[in-house]
This record gives C-alpha cells, structure tokens and sequence, in this order.
C-alpha cells in the first residue's frame, strides 16, 4: 500500500485495505476541504480508502488517473482543467516543481490542490520506521506550509474486527514490531493520523 513506508505483499495489502479508515474520516476532511460538492475532481491514488468513489457519493464529478498520468504532460493537457485536485500519497512528495507545474496543468486558475499523507505520532508509525520528513512537511519552515500550503490533520484508525484479528494480521505483516504494538492493544483498533496539505493554486 502506498500510504505505508514499507510495502506489504498483496494478501496482506488486500487484507488491511478494509480496516483503514472505516468511518471515512479522510474522505468527508477532502470533501470538505476543497469542497467538492457538484465540482470536478481529480484524485490520484487513495483507492484502499475509497476516496474517489466517496467524493462522487458527495456529489463530485470525480476523474480518477494513475501517479504516472499526474506529471505526464500530454495526458494532463488534454484533460479538461478541474476545480479540485486530490493527490494521495506517494504521487505527490514535494510539493517539487514539477509536481506543481503538474498540477497547474490539470487545475483551473484558483483551483484547489489536496495533498494527503500520513502524518505520524500514532499508533501506525511504531509499525515501521518512521519517516523523517514526516515532521519536516508539518514544520513551519518546511516544503508544503512554507510554499503557502495549510495542514489539516484527520485523526482515524485502523480498525479489526476482533483483538484476535488484529493480533495475527500486525504479527504477520510487521513481525517483532506488530508483536510489540499488538501485545499493547485493548481495543481491536490503530490510531492512524493522516495530514492533508491543501492551498489555492494560481496560475503560474
């Protein structure tokens, strides 16, 4: 999964995809966000959460394209400029130059850019070891809130269906680490926080 700092192989990709965020935290701070209400939207990635099939549900007109798509010129050219653009993950690690020129590309003059990553200091980051940018992008000096990006923190969780579940899926997708963190648990359930760096982007 694309939201994790390690990759997971595909049984247990599949198997933790239904857990994250089952009360749809992410996708209601996006839809509130940009809004999207009766706009076009873009989304990148995001799809173990739902968020471009739950952003249509809030009555966005929802385009759905791949990582590579975003900075692939010809393809965002072509498209017809939307109002609010989603990326989720690792599509968007700047926000670099060339991320943003991307997304001017796919935006409307005054659009609205959404950048979600997770944001650590939860239970998921004792998982794996944590990335050191994740404090960087939320510092006020670093790359998103320093080139005029807001942050918004979604606080959500990874929930099972029983401590039993949990304990086995965490041992076997993380080993010693979700031993660890299971052994811990009271609740079958993961505090998981995501950031979502969002701003009006101009034309160039």
């Amino acid at each position: 999964m694309t939201d994790l700092q390690t990759a997971l192989p595909g049984h247990l990709s599949d198997r933790l995809g239904p857990v994250v965020d089952r009360e749809a935290k992410i996708p209601r701070a996006l839809g509130a966000l940009g809004p999207v209400a009766d706009r076009d939207v873009v989304v990148v990635g995001g799809a173990h959460v739902g968020i471009a099939p739950r952003l249509a549900e809030s009555g966005a007109r929802v385009t759905a394209i791949s990582a590579d798509d975003l900075t692939e010129p010809d393809i965002s050219a072509d498209a017809e400029p939307a109002d609010v653009l989603v990326v989720a993950w690792s599509a968007f690690r700047g926000p670099t130059a060339l991320e943003l020129a991307a997304a001017r590309r796919l935006l409307r003059p005054g659009g609205r850019l959404l950048v979600v990553h997770d944001y650590g200091r939860d239970d998921v980051s004792r998982l794996v070891e944590p990335r050191p940018e994740y404090r960087d992008w939320s510092r006020r000096d670093g790359p998103f809130l320093g080139d005029g990006f807001k942050v918004h923190v979604v606080h959500c969780w990874w929930t099972f269906d029983s401590l039993e579940e949990a304990r086995a899926f965490l041992t076997e997708a993380f080993g010693v680490a979700g031993e660890q963190v299971s052994a811990q648990l009271t609740r079958p359930r993961l505090s998981y926080n995501v950031a979502i760096y969002h701003r009006t982007l101009d034309a160039a």
